[in-house]
């Protein structure tokens, strides 16, 4: 029986001062004043023409990302979150995060956005090496992004994220640690550290920076593991390490395979029709030209997941260092565990999973090998 998951927001800011060369995510150059009210407007509506999907819920989340949200003023963002709440009733508690960029703002107006009501922000540090950041265009400064943290702590939020990558251009093993360390100083309760990859359709796939080779890249990945673990920092997910009890309320519910409401430019959702039986993707307009004149249809594209289902759960879950309950897979999926039997056997005698009673669990294996363990799954 598919039942209806927690329900979370993503809500889309696709303008950034410029496009970083690594970045494959929707987002524009800006170019001139921003047109804040429109689409605050625009996203309202957007919300409203959903509000069908939320089927008695509260919600669970909100993510604002982008682009850079941050280029958005304070009183934009709170009256976003004042008409989000009167269409949609929020659970208590509710984590509503903020992504922001060090060179975006004035760092004054941390209160502002916390006093706005956002109670988590996502820092988007990515190195504190000036060369390395000067390589992925980024347009903040190794100290801006000290005071940015600091400042975030002042603000009294909730919890904070500093979002860092690994494996850049030319990156050693004492840049790569020097980067922990100093993130680790500035006392963040959430981090996000990942590596950096190379995507089509960026400036990077077609003029290729030099990379540290692979066996470079495992020893920054084994040592910052290790050391990430030492500084108390839980990792709850692939690329997401957090002090106890901080971890992203928002991002377990994406891993969870719960259900979100996307709005804005190229935003991506999740819907759980109960009544149906049915799950449903969609994904709004891209561009911020056509989505703010669109009228009725802000769909860019939706589709209904069939055959497609386990491995969607699967590729979602995977993610998480947490045991896989067999009950979850059967509610977020409407479909009995024992389809999942042929792949897990298989991944159990190549060592990748170990099968319980009412969990699945990777083994350490697994870990280092998932795309093995999803290729059992492909028909």
């Amino acid at each position: 029986m598919l039942l209806l998951p927690p329900l979370s927001l993503y809500i889309h800011i696709p303008w950034c001062v410029q496009k970083c060369p690594y970045c494959d995510f929707n987002s524009h150059g800006q170019h001139g004043e921003l047109p804040q009210q429109e689409y605050i407007d625009a996203l309202l509506v957007d919300l409203a023409k959903d509000h069908q999907y939320v089927q008695g819920r509260k919600l669970h989340s909100i993510f604002i990302g982008g682009g850079t949200p941050s280029l958005f003023d304070a009183s934009q963002i709170q009256r976003l979150l004042e008409g989000v709440k009167a269409q949609i009733a929020f659970k208590d508690n509710i984590e509503i995060t903020m992504e922001a960029n060090p060179g975006t703002l004035e760092h004054d107006d941390f209160a502002a956005y916390r006093a706005a009501g956002v109670t988590r922000l996502s820092i988007g540090v990515q190195s504190f090496a000036s060369d390395k950041l000067n390589l992925l265009g980024r347009i903040h400064d190794k100290d801006e992004a000290k005071v940015a943290a600091k400042k975030a702590q002042q603000a009294n939020y909730n919890s904070f994220n500093l979002d860092l990558m690994h494996g850049l251009p030319n990156q050693s093993f004492a840049e790569a640690m020097h980067d922990i360390e100093t993130a680790a100083a500035l006392n963040p309760p959430h981090l996000s550290w990942y590596q950096l990859t190379i995507e089509p359709n960026t400036l990077f796939h077609s003029k290729p920076p030099q990379l540290p080779d692979d066996e470079a890249l495992w020893h920054i990945y084994e040592q910052g593991q290790q050391r990430l673990a030492q500084l108390g920092y839980e990792q709850y997910e692939i690329s997401a390490y957090a002090k106890p009890g901080y971890q992203c309320q928002h991002n377990l519910n994406y891993w969870q395979f719960g259900d979100y409401l996307g709005i804005g430019c190229g935003a991506h959702g999740k819907i759980t029709l109960e009544a149906e039986q049915r799950i449903w993707r969609t994904v709004k307009i891209k561009h911020p030209k056509g989505y703010l004149s669109a009228v009725e249809h802000l769909f860019d594209k939706s589709e209904v997941l069939n055959e497609d289902r386990p491995l969607e759960y699967l590729m979602n879950r995977l993610r998480l260092m947490s045991p896989i309950p067999k009950l979850e897979f059967e509610q977020r999926t409407g479909l009995h565990r024992s389809v999942l039997d042929k792949g897990m056997l298989l991944g159990e005698q190549k060592g990748l999973v170990v099968i319980g009673d009412e969990h699945w669990q990777l083994t350490p294996k697994g870990n280092m090998f998932v795309n093995e363990l999803l290729a059992q799954f492909c028909d």
